[in-house]
């Protein structure tokens, strides 16, 4: 929760602080509160990232990740946000972040529910094809290998990898 989350329900933000003293929630990072008897998922880093930059959508290794496509286990949180956006500058989570042009930043998002907030994740099909994009940045291996195993097992069809590579 944040603390603009309880002004929206009605609820003093200084009650988190007394919520904290009595060990009911725990300060995950700057300005980001989770109760304390929480069970945390492997993609919570992604909830407190999406959290903190408003508009960003989870992309490229953190994508792969989050689809289980590939075998690149990133060290942090790879978001997309589109060209003019505050970007913020979070303490607690290492976050990658990449911007993109409008046209290439709203095709092949994906909500999907994590411990119970909607977190925007790039299709499979159009994080293989901003692999391909910023291969520079992330390595031309990783791109070929999303590729191979995302045909391989029918993540996507090669219509969809077209459409998204022809926006780019």
């Amino acid at each position: 929760i944040r603390p603009r989350d309880l002004r929206q329900i009605g609820v003093s933000p200084s009650y988190l602080g007394h919520l904290m003293s009595r060990g009911e929630l725990i300060r995950s990072s700057r300005g980001l509160y989770t109760l304390a008897t929480f069970e945390l998922t492997q993609d919570h880093t992604l909830v407190e990232a999406v959290r903190t930059q408003p508009k960003g959508v989870v992309c490229l290794l953190s994508a792969l990740a989050f689809h289980h496509v590939g075998t690149q286990l990133p060290h942090q949180v790879w978001l997309a946000v589109p060209f003019g956006s505050w970007i913020a500058k979070p303490s607690g989570i290492p976050i990658r972040t990449v911007v993109m042009r409008h046209d290439g930043y709203f095709p092949g998002i994906e909500r999907h529910q994590i411990e119970g907030v909607e977190v925007p994740v790039y299709s499979v099909a159009k994080t293989i094809a901003d692999c391909f994009k910023f291969r520079q940045t992330i390595g031309i291996g990783v791109a070929i290998e999303a590729l191979r195993e995302a045909l391989r097992d029918r993540r996507c069809t090669r219509g969809e990898l077209h459409r998204h590579a022809k926006a780019l």
